[in-house]
Order: structure tokens, then C-alpha cells, then sequence
């Protein structure tokens, strides 16, 4: 297990390194030390700044991050609006009233471009938001790829079919991450991301009330878990009503996710079946996962 735990812990550091960029050049971690020497302090400190009235941005800045990789690799064509060519990711199912994060990132690009005009690509001002906001809340840090170009072109329908769902099971998990270049052990660790911030109600409300059409809860969700979320997500209330992914340490980026899960406290169905799946492989992950400090 002890090999599982390195790769895992690695998978952790390096986050999104594994998703396809679209640019063939080299990445280097020190890609602007000569040419934007400031840029690591200007994301660090606005992101700080921006966290003390919205605790909750750290956790949106991963989430646009992972959003934008999945679709034609960390590119930042999550970022691109519409026009009369370009039909905004923004907009896919899985993304529309649900990403934050933008007027961060627009921030940070306009001190960024202040300080070292045109040359840092808005690719590399979200993958550099994504590390700082691990660090800020009490998660890893990693050294950084940059040097990636940004997309010119957006695309929603692969954002619709590529995005994992919330309702997914663990096969279908493993073809959405698979289909990324990401295996098993990415797929658990990356899941991991949901330690913090929150989720609407609307993805979450068939578990409480009428799993699989059922009329029953979800039989793998903890029962005193369960009348908590039912109470916070009433049956005929708001969708958009949002509940913490993790109810012990909502604000940081730690391994209580994996406890949760070993308790069925898994807030999403997708993040539960990694381990109430019988006899799957990423048990024994979430396990090892539960385990490492860092």
C-alpha cells in the first residue's frame, strides 16, 4: 500500500498535470521567473484578499479549474463568453448558473498585465489560482507547470458530454476520467476536491426523497447524515439552496472527504459510490487516502 499511498499523494501535488494541454511546448514551472517575477505574489495576494469576504472562492477556483481541464485540457476556453463563433462553455449543462470564480480571475489578470503586459496567458493566471487555493486552505502545494496558451475557441458540447455528473455511478466515473488520459487512482484523488465549498440542493434532493425512483433515500447515505440534509434540503424547497460537502471542516482542503465516505457521508452520489460500490478498487484507495497527511 505503501506505493498506492506515494501515487496517490503525487496525484494530490500535481493536481491537473495530468490533463492534456492544448499546446505541445514544454512547460516549466519557472516559465516567467525572468519576464513576470511578481506574478506568483499578485495571484497570492489578491486570491487572500478576495477569501476573506468570500470563503467560499478558494473551493469555486478548483472547481473552474477542473472544469476548464476537462474540456480540450487547461486552456482557459472555460473563460470565453459568447460571440458570434463561439458558444460558451459557460453555458454546458453541468457549468451554467453554477461556476464562480470569474471576476477573480479577470482580477488577477488585469494586475497580472499592470505589472507584465501581455504576457501571461489566462491559462496559467487559473491553474496558478488553483495551487494558491489549495495552500490557503490548509491543502498541498505543487511547483507549477506554466507556460500553456490560451484557447481561442470554446466548445459546449464537449463540455456536456465530457463533465462528470453528480448522479454518476463508479463505471461511468472511470470512462469520464478515463477518457481524460486519468486512471483510478486520479479519479479518487482528485474526487478529493470536494472537502470543501458547496453544493445546490437540486443535486442532491433524488438521494433524500426518491433514489433511483425508488420513493426511498439513497440506502447507502448515513441515516442521522440523511435527516440532516433533509432538513437543509426540504423536499419542496429551493434547489439552489447550497450545503456544504463536508459539514466537519467545511473551509479546507483536507482528507475529511475520505472519512466522510467511510461513514456514508458522501454529500454527492458519484462521491459515495468510490466507496459503497461493492467490492471496488477505490476502497481500498479511499482507505490509503484516509491515512495520508500532508
Amino acid at each position: 500500500m505503501k506505493s498506492i499511498s506515494l501515487i496517490a499523494l503525487c496525484c494530490v501535488m500535481v493536481v491537473f498535470g495530468g490533463l492534456p494541454f492544448t499546446s505541445n511546448a514544454q512547460l516549466d514551472p519557472l516559465f516567467y521567473v525572468k519576464t513576470c517575477p511578481q506574478l506568483h505574489t499578485i495571484v497570492q495576494d489578491i486570491i487572500r484578499n478576495v477569501t476573506r469576504q468570500d470563503p467560499r472562492m478558494p473551493a469555486s477556483l478548483i472547481r473552474l479549474h477542473f472544469h476548464d481541464c476537462f474540456v480540450q485540457g487547461c486552456d482557459a476556453s472555460v473563460l470565453l463568453n459568447n460571440t458570434a463563433t463561439i458558444e460558451s462553455e459557460q453555458e454546458a449543462a453541468p457549468n451554467i448558473n453554477s461556476l464562480r470564480g470569474f471576476n477573480v480571475v479577470n482580477r488577477i489578470k488585469l494586475a497580472v498585465d499592470n505589472a507584465c503586459p501581455n504576457l501571461v496567458s489566462c491559462a496559467d493566471i487559473l491553474t496558478l489560482a488553483a495551487e494558491k487555493s489549495s495552500v490557503m486552505t490548509g491543502g498541498p502545494s505543487w511547483p507549477v507547470p506554466l507556460g500553456r496558451r490560451d484557447s481561442l475557441t470554446a466548445n459546449r458540447a464537449l463540455a456536456n458530454k465530457s463533465l462528470p455528473a453528480p448522479f454518476f455511478s463508479l463505471t461511468q466515473l472511470k470512462s469520464a476520467f478515463a477518457a481524460q488520459g486519468l486512471n483510478t487512482v486520479d479519479l479518487v484523488t482528485l474526487s478529493g476536491a470536494h472537502t470543501f465549498g458547496k453544493a445546490r440542493c437540486r443535486f442532491i434532493t433524488d438521494r433524500l426523497y426518491n433514489f433511483n425512483n425508488t420513493g426511498q433515500p439513497d440506502p447507502t447515505l448515513n441515516t442521522a447524515y440523511l435527516q440532516q440534509l433533509q432538513i437543509q434540503c426540504p423536499q419542496n424547497g429551493s434547489g439552489d439552496v447550497r450545503v456544504a460537502f463536508d459539514p466537519i471542516t467545511p473551509g479546507r482542503l483536507d482528507k475529511q472527504f475520505y472519512n466522510n465516505l467511510q461513514v456514508k457521508k458522501g454529500l454527492l452520489q458519484s462521491d459515495q459510490e468510490l466507496f459503497s460500490t461493492p467490492d471496488a478498487d477505490t476502497i481500498s484507495l479511499v482507505n490509503t487516502l484516509h491515512e495520508i497527511n500532508y
